[in-house]
């Protein structure tokens, strides 16, 4: 791992990024509780607000029971968290990044990073909003597909000549410039994918997923979401985080909430946010979490950004080493 120099100008600045919902696999975070302290007392205080041995889930399994949404949601946020915990205090890496973002359920994540919530109220909330996502839509009504090869406003002009009345399907996460998920009612998802592909797809792939994440049919959800966000007392960010729902940075805890209620139902701009950080100077971002799916979809947004993924003890090692070398 090799960071740019450049970091250490006034113009270019690191960003922290955390993933969602798809980054599981069973056995997460498991190589960190095993080196790591702080990763295992990270994992326990995640048990004790849910009532349940979540380590044992991640580490275990079965995959079945940690892909129900209401089980992955905190489970990702526990994992990135850990892995935030170890880099920063017990390896001792001093990185204050100028930036956070998280993709979806990330951006909870992002939010306990920047000091506006506290791990255990995210974690409560998360493991909520998966549950309340999972009963708003009965099973097999919904359903999600990504978009591969063609722009996210010919996918969006696509979903608007398809949804009615009845049906409705929406472009939910513009992912990367040609990688764009639709999400919405059953038939509507799989009439758009037809037509996405006649207009020059060049593969629509359905996703294995019940909850149709990020459109209307969430609102429900966004309704009951909201009653529990407001028992929170969200504090001031003290790191901006580029949201899902305007792709712009925020720091007054004002409109957190507000912002986390629509998320539920409206697109992640994630390419716009990618593409905000490197207009505010960000050229490395590191994410923390399960998996590398937001270093491939920053690479394929942007060249300008370096990105790396730390998740595991040799990553945590690389970056401190790193530390050493430069002032972040």
């Amino acid at each position: 791992m090799s960071f740019n120099s450049k970091l250490e100008t006034q113009d270019s600045k690191i960003a922290f990024v955390f993933p969602g919902q798809g980054s599981q696999y069973v056995g997460m975070g498991k190589e960190l509780w095993d080196g790591f302290k702080a990763a295992k007392e990270t994992f326990e205080e995640a048990g004790d607000v849910l009532g349940r041995d979540i380590a044992k889930l991640c580490f275990e399994g079965p995959e079945s029971e940690l892909n129900l949404t209401e089980n992955t949601q905190p489970a990702i946020l526990v994992t990135s968290i850990a892995a935030w915990r170890v880099l920063t205090a017990a390896a001792g890496c001093n990185i204050v990044p100028s930036y956070l973002a998280g993709h979806s359920l990330g951006e909870y994540t992002a939010l306990v990073v920047s000091g506006s919530m506290s791990f255990r109220d995210a974690v409560r909330i998360v493991h909520l909003r998966g549950k309340f996502m999972q009963e708003s839509v009965p099973q097999g009504v919904g359903a999600m597909a990504a978009v591969l090869g063609i722009r996210g406003d010919i996918v969006d002009i696509i979903c608007k000549e398809v949804s009615n009345g009845s049906k409705v399907v929406v472009a939910a996460n513009f992912n990367s410039p040609e990688q764009t998920v639709i999400s919405g009612d059953r038939e509507a998802v799989e009439k758009a994918s037809v037509i996405a592909k006649e207009r020059g797809a060049k593969r629509v792939i359905p996703l294995p997923v019940s909850v149709p994440s990020h459109s209307p049919l969430m609102d429900t959800a966004a309704n009951k979401l909201e009653q529990e966000l407001k028992k929170i007392g969200f504090k001031h960010l003290g790191i901006p985080v580029i949201t899902n729902v305007e792709a712009e940075p925020i720091t007054s805890s004002d409109r957190v909430k507000e912002l986390l209620v629509r998320q539920l139902y409206s697109p992640v701009r994630w390419v716009e946010s990618v593409l905000k950080m490197k207009e505010l100077g960000v050229t490395n971002m590191l994410e923390i979490g399960p998996g590398k799916v937001l270093t491939g979809l920053v690479k394929r947004t942007t060249s300008s950004i370096q990105t790396f993924n730390i998740e595991k003890p040799e990553d945590v090692y690389k970056c401190r080493d790193a530390c050493a070398l430069y002032v972040f």
